[in-house]
């Protein structure tokens, strides 16, 4: 049987088997609801409160700061409803051009309806234009929300400058940490971000749990109204198992964090270095030097990058073309395009994501691999034809 390379962990990840066996009994056994008032139920409510404190921890959070949540997507959501609702007389927001879809597509449906939204450029690297923010910030904006790290080129924002500046403004700050958690070391309690997303499948949780960092004195305003769960902040009866999950992952993530920066980065930065050596006319999409240790995003010039991937696939490797929420667009990727990326070289991005579970044997399968993958495609190309004739 074909042997899997999986370097998709920015789109998601395995649950490690320690997240699976804490999750289990949950499942099972112990299948109370936490708001009851009986054993079984006390039982399940000490599992939850242990999930916050394992969380909280990891972000350097207290462990009542902590809101679960369905997803990242619902988390980023939250935050933001939570800020215009909670100022209701200011109505401008600021964000970036590269923002992940759960944050770019609600603040695109608020500048259509009563908000004035601004849109924060980069350059070609990705970073953010930070005079451009500071130059916007008014006594109308009610939030700023920019992610900690972008999920197709792993770019980091300086997210906790920007906080300090935005806090002494007297406005919300707001970070999608999705890729960002589990990966870089966070002491939030020392920043001025108010509100953090986090989802738990980005780091070997499973699909459908989410949190949200709501500061201590935080105005917040609920998404989602109900019962009295999570101190108010969010109606329905808690996904246990997979909360207890989450926190589980977390936990694993803090003591993995090491790893991810010394042995996970030296594999990515060894791809790297392997595919551009063998490949001409690819080059590397986004700041090198400010990044997730995990990522990197690379153009092949004048081929597809949905062909890239199918390929890959016959033989097993895994990989991406920029975001899962947007895969299915034969569009390039808003990050490339905000990026001034050419047209050529944007449409055959590829991003490969590593984790802690990816070994040398897998990155030097795929450098052994993708070249003449690539070499093939641009030998039915009609672009690269007309390069090479030139």
């Amino acid at each position: 049987m074909m042997k899997t390379v999986y370097l998709d962990n920015n789109a998601t990840t395995a649950v490690a088997p320690e997240v699976l066996e804490a999750m289990l009994p949950y499942l099972k056994d112990h299948y109370g609801n936490p708001s009851s008032m009986y054993g079984m139920a006390r039982r399940v409510s000490t599992a939850l409160n242990q999930a916050r404190t394992q969380t909280a921890r990891i972000l350097g959070a207290s462990p009542e700061e902590i809101v679960f949540t369905s997803c990242g997507t619902e988390s980023d959501n939250a935050a933001i409803w939570a800020a215009i609702r909670s100022n209701p007389l200011k109505r401008h927001i600021i964000t970036s051009r590269v923002e992940h879809s759960a944050v770019k597509n609600l603040c695109e449906y608020l500048s259509h309806n009563g908000y004035q939204v601004t849109f924060v450029p980069v350059d070609g690297k990705g970073r953010l234009d930070l005079d451009y923010l500071y130059d916007h910030l008014s006594e109308d904006t009610a939030v700023v929300s920019l992610m900690w790290a972008n999920n197709e080129t792993g770019v980091m924002f300086p997210v906790e400058e920007i906080a300090r500046e935005v806090k002494n403004k007297g406005v919300v700050f707001h970070t999608d940490a999705v890729q960002a958690v589990g990966k870089v070391p966070m002491d939030i309690g020392r920043t001025g971000i108010d509100m953090l997303s986090l989802s738990g499948h980005k780091l070997h949780a499973p699909k459908g749990v989410g949190a949200l960092y709501v500061r201590k004195g935080t105005k917040f305003t609920p998404f989602l109204v109900g019962g009295h769960q999570e101190q108010n902040r969010r109606g329905g009866t808690e996904n246990v198992a997979s909360i207890v999950a989450l926190g589980k992952a977390a936990e694993l993530a803090g003591n993995l964090m090491a790893e991810e920066n010394t042995r996970v980065k030296a594999l990515r930065d060894r791809l790297e270095t392997g595919i551009l050596a063998a490949v001409p006319h690819a080059d590397v999409n986004g700041d090198t030097d400010r990044r997730l240790p995990n990522t990197t995003n690379i153009s092949f010039e004048f081929i597809e990058g949905e062909s890239i991937l199918l390929m890959m696939d016959e033989i097993g490797i895994c990989a991406s073309s920029g975001s899962a929420c947007t895969s299915g667009s034969l569009e390039p990727s808003h990050v490339l395009r905000a990026m001034g990326v050419p047209y050529t070289a944007a449409h055959g991005s590829v991003r490969f994501s590593l984790s802690v579970y990816n070994t040398r044997q897998e990155i030097d399968y795929v450098i052994e691999k993708l070249p003449p993958i690539i070499e093939r495609l641009r030998q039915m190309s009609p672009f690269w034809k007309s390069v090479q004739a030139g």
